[in-house]
This record gives C-alpha cells, sequence and structure tokens, in this order.
C-alpha cells in the first residue's frame, strides 16, 4: 500500500529534523561526514519513521526487525535519527567524537543507545548483516534485517563474499540498500574503481535488484514493500540513486564533500543552512 498523504508529510518533517539535527551537530563539532551522512536521510527517515519504528523500548527486545548502518562514517544521521526517536538527549548528540564521549565518529554498539551493530571498517558491516539475517530464518520469526552500504564501500571484496553466502542461503529477510551517491573519499567512483552497475551485478550474486530515487520516501518505501511481497526466495537489493551531501545545495555542488573541515567562510556557509533549516521547520510546526 502506497504511502498516504498524511503520512509523507509526516516522514518529509521527520527527514527535515534528522537533516537539521545532523547539520547542527556537525557544526558544533567543527569538521565530519556531512556529504555520505546526507545522502542516507531519506532512507532513514522512512525505515525508522514507518517501516521499523523503532523507539528504546521496542530496542530493547531481541524479537525485532534489525538495522546495520555498514558505511559508518554516516554515523552522525543515524545518531540525529536516535536522538529524534528518544534514545538520548541533544547534549549527548552534541558529545559526537569528545574526548570521554559514548558517541564515537562511528557507531559503537558497546557505547550508544540504539546502535544494533558497531561499524566503520568498510565491508564488515554488511557481513554481519547477512549474519543476522540467517539467525532470523534459522528462528523463524518473520523478522528482517536492513544493512545500508556506501558504493566505494563495494570495493571491498568482503561485502561480495556476503552477497554470495546469503544468495547461497536465501536470505530473503535480507534488505540491502546501496547508497550510490557516486562519491567516496578520494574521488569520484568511476575514477577510483569503476563499479559498473550495481543492480546488475547484485543480480548476478543472485539478489532481486532494483534501483530507485534515494530523495524520494514514496519511492524508498514502495521498494522496501515490495521486497517484503515478493514471493522470491532472494535476498533483496535496493540501489539508492542519491547525491553527496543531499538534500543541501551548497554542499550537492562541492566537487570534494566526503569529510569537510571548514575554514572560516565555510563555517559561516554551514552554521546559514542549519539556521535556515531550523526556521523551515519552525515553520512547518
Amino acid at each position: 500500500m502506497p504511502l498516504s498523504s498524511e503520512k509523507h508529510q509526516e516522514l518529509e518533517k521527520f527527514a527535515k529534523e534528522i537533516r537539521f539535527n545532523l547539520l547542527e551537530t556537525l557544526n558544533h563539532l567543527g569538521f565530519g561526514h556531512y556529504g555520505g551522512s546526507l545522502s542516507i536521510v531519506e532512507t532513514l527517515a522512512v525505515l525508522y519513521g514507518e517501516v521499523m519504528p523503532m523507539v528504546p523500548e521496542k530496542h530493547a527486545n531481541k524479537d525485532r526487525d534489525y538495522f546495520i548502518l555498514s558505511k559508518g562514517h554516516a554515523g552522525p544521521a543515524l545518531y540525529s535519527t536516535l536522538y529524534l526517536k528518544g534514545f538520548f538527549g541533544k547534549d549527548f548528540l552534541h558529545s559526537l567524537n569528545q574526548n570521554g564521549t559514548k558517541l564515537p565518529s562511528h557507531p559503537d554498539r558497546n557505547l550508544t543507545p540504539g546502535v544494533d551493530m558497531t561499524t566503520g571498517s568498510l565491508g564488515q558491516g554488511m557481513s554481519v548483516a547477512t549474519g543476522v539475517a540467517y539467525s532470523q530464518q534459522m528462528e523463524k520469526k518473520g523478522f528482517y534485517t536492513y544493512t545500508i552500504v556506501g558504493d566505494g564501500e563495494l570495493n571491498e571484496g568482503q561485502a561480495w563474499e556476503a552477497a554470495q553466502f546469503a544468495a547461497h542461503r536465501k536470505l530473503s529477510n535480507l534488505i540491502v540498500f546501496v547508497d550510490d551517491n557516486k562519491k567516496q573519499l578520494d574521488g569520484s567512483t568511476c575514477e577510483i574503481s569503476n563499479p559498473q552497475d550495481f543492480v546488475a551485478k547484485f543480480k548476478a550474486f543472485g539478489f532481486e535488484s532494483f534501483r530507485v530515487d534515494g530523495s524520494d520516501m514514496a519511492a524508498i518505501y514502495q521498494a522496501i514493500e515490495d521486497c517484503k511481497l515478493s514471493e522470491s526466495d532472494k535476498p533483496k537489493c535496493i540501489v539508492l540513486d542519491t547525491i553527496k551531501g543531499q538534500g543541501v545545495e551548497e554542499l550537492e555542488s562541492m566537487a570534494s564533500n566526503h569529510h569537510i573541515r571548514p575554514d572560516a567562510a565555510m563555517k559561516e556557509m554551514l552554521d546559514a543552512i542549519a539556521k535556515r533549516l531550523g526556521q523551515e521547520l519552525e515553520v512547518v510546526k
């Protein structure tokens, strides 16, 4: 069933809140992974706002859906989402990467409430997600495992070993999102190591696979619903057509926006962007 107009508006607001708090937090720190955090905001809004609406009480239960952010450098996006879902307060959120923090730059399940898996070593999150999905399959409880992997991250051979295992074990409860924002640390994915067609590659590895607009929450939601309604026993892959820095025009147009350590002029610009988003949210209220 498609998203209702009311639910779509609710998710639009949720995504804007995630984006605002993400920017505010990184601006407070003074540097960080802006680009790849922003490109997954809409997907997180759909997952945590509708598909697996997580709250601390539900997270404490073992029998539930799981989410693993394999591209761990996008942790600020997940942290902002967890903050909005009530896992911790604003002071905790703004302790990102500070001395003694329980909010490191990459997710740590032993430190941060709401995090299902410690990630950051690229490629490993997809392997763990496959293991979690396999466990769910064996227990036959009908839950799903979702994971977001980066397009640059898929340079790692370990990710494809996991894909091969998932297909062999017919893990239809595994849904992999590829954040295809076309850039990685050192440049574009095409110039670093051309990934070719992710949809075709995952199909070749035994997945049901298709591409959606990663800024369109209705399309993301429908893609997830289609995965769940599929009668195929294959694992699923949703390739998200995104832009690094998504939702912030000034950052989308930057040639290098993977990790930003802004000078004074850029810091002023980033603060102004966060202020603008905050004002837009006030209007929505």
